[in-house]
């Protein structure tokens, strides 16, 4: 029977992924916050991936349970959304503990427990590869730097015979979406620099999540990834065109749009 290791298993794609794989007769083991209901057969171990006692007492836990996993996981992630320049640095290093630390953390103490040949997923986001947009640049920044270790965690691994992939998403249909629109009207309620600016990029991202999909597609999209003989590095789904299209464009011409499309403030 093989055994997966998710986190963020108590929602969203995470919860898509554990139930998919229970259904295909899989062990999981759920790493979260807050264990998640109604997934029958899941096997669940509290973690705090900002607190690396935590990740180390889970680790330890997994191991005396004799725990040998084909495949980790790394479904869990926060959404921060912002001006780089009045955000608190609370909030900015707490976006680094869990989408960029959680990861290193987990692949460091976990390892041990992965099999030979076993397969390391860390989800990404579209978001990653391209350029900053404004007030979303603190969640594309951790995603970008995710991706490089993952990158270099690939090069190592692969010398002991290990598969790491990278998952890239677009909008998915998770609570996630709900966080960025809670985060964009808290945004607008908030800043004090760029009030008009803000309510502007409210119809940027409206329009961009307007594109979501089931979470469940993703769930079939990993199942398909593990049980690939020899998986791709890299698995985009769900690109939207609009950011694509942007991004193909000169930097000076996407600055230059910004400033049309969200209004720069005269000086």
């Amino acid at each position: 029977m093989r055994t997966a290791i998710i986190t963020g298993a108590a929602g969203g794609m995470g919860r898509a992924c554990a139930k998919r794989l229970l259904e295909e007769g899989w062990t999981v083991w759920g790493l979260d916050r807050h264990e998640p209901a109604n997934l029958p057969g899941l096997r669940f171990h509290p973690i705090d991936l900002t607190d690396a006692d935590s990740v180390a007492d889970a680790a330890r836990d997994l191991s005396a349970e004799g725990v040998r996993a084909d495949c980790i996981l790394h479904m869990a992630g926060i959404y921060e959304l912002g001006s780089l320049v009045e955000m608190a640095e609370a909030d900015w290093e707490r976006v680094f503990a869990v989408n960029l630390s959680g990861p290193y953390r987990v692949n460091r103490v976990f390892l041990p427990l992965l099999k030979d040949g076993g397969r390391i997923l860390l989800t990404s986001s579209e978001l990653a590869p391209l350029d900053p947009l404004p007030f979303t640049g603190i969640y594309g920044i951790t995603k970008s730097a995710l991706e490089k270790y993952a990158f270099s965690l690939r090069m190592e691994l692969q010398l002991l015979g290990y598969h790491v992939v990278v998952l890239r998403p677009g909008a998915v249909d998770t609570g996630l979406l709900d966080v960025s629109t809670d985060k964009l009207d808290r945004f607008c309620r908030t800043t004090a620099l760029y009030p008009g600016g803000a309510e502007r990029m409210r119809t940027i991202v409206d329009r961009v999540e307007a594109r979501k999909i089931p979470s469940e597609r993703i769930a079939a999209l990993v199942t398909k990834i593990l049980n690939a003989r020899h998986p791709r590095y890299v698995y985009a789904v769900n690109r939207n065109p609009l950011l694509l299209l942007m991004n193909a464009l000169p930097d000076r011409l996407q600055c230059a749009l910004i400033r049309l499309l969200l209004g720069a403030r005269r000086r």
